[in-house]
């Protein structure tokens, strides 16, 4: 009696096996690399054949001719996927606080001349401590440095923050947000096709 249990237990074992752990992610897998290619492969973004990151995931930038990304709360390395976490840190842990007091200090001395007040998503680390996005408040915050920076005007480069800005999840889930690496890229074009 027992055996027949065993067996029987043996036999959906491997069979759901085969099923969930085998012909589903092949299925699912396939499907995605027909339908979503792109997507499927990590969004990532080249030029000229060279991978210079993924759309969804934040890259670390610090030249004050680039907007800055929000903080990273991934530990040891800035950005890194294989440890996506947020820091857990309460609103009055001194830690938190510091590395607000750090960032804004970083902010103030990249453009001195802002007197406008700071978008909290410039100096606070996301869910993930990975978001690849600003909120357009933190992008326009910044133009002025990198127009200043990259001897553009403000507002060509509050056109290619419009440019790069994205709507609403399925129109209304969200808010308008910026995707930086996307941003600095196209700021970079710009700059490679004036000659700067």
């Amino acid at each position: 009696m027992i055996w027949r249990q065993v067996r029987t237990a043996s036999v959906a074992l491997f069979l759901f096996t085969i099923l969930t752990g085998l012909i589903y992610p092949v299925l699912v897998t396939g499907i995605a690399q027909l339908v979503f290619p792109h997507q499927a492969n990590g969004s990532l973004l080249e030029k000229d054949g060279k991978i210079l990151g993924s759309g969804l995931i934040g890259q670390p930038f610090s030249q004050p001719k680039y907007f800055w990304s929000r903080l990273s709360a991934t530990p040891n390395v800035p950005y890194n996927a294989s440890s996506s976490s947020g820091s857990n840190y309460g609103p009055l842990n001194p830690a938190l606080l510091e590395a607000v007091a750090q960032r804004i200090k970083a902010l103030k001395q990249a453009d001195p001349q802002n007197e406008g007040p700071i978008p909290v998503d410039l100096v606070t680390a996301s869910g993930s401590g990975l978001d690849p996005h600003i909120s357009v408040l933190a992008a326009l915050y910044q133009v002025p440095r990198v127009a200043r920076i990259r001897n553009l005007s403000e507002d060509q480069v509050r056109q290619v923050v419009g440019e790069c800005t994205e709507g609403r999840q399925l129109g209304f889930l969200g808010e308008p947000r910026v995707n930086v690496l996307k941003l600095n890229l196209a700021l970079d074009d710009i700059g490679r096709s004036e000659g700067r």
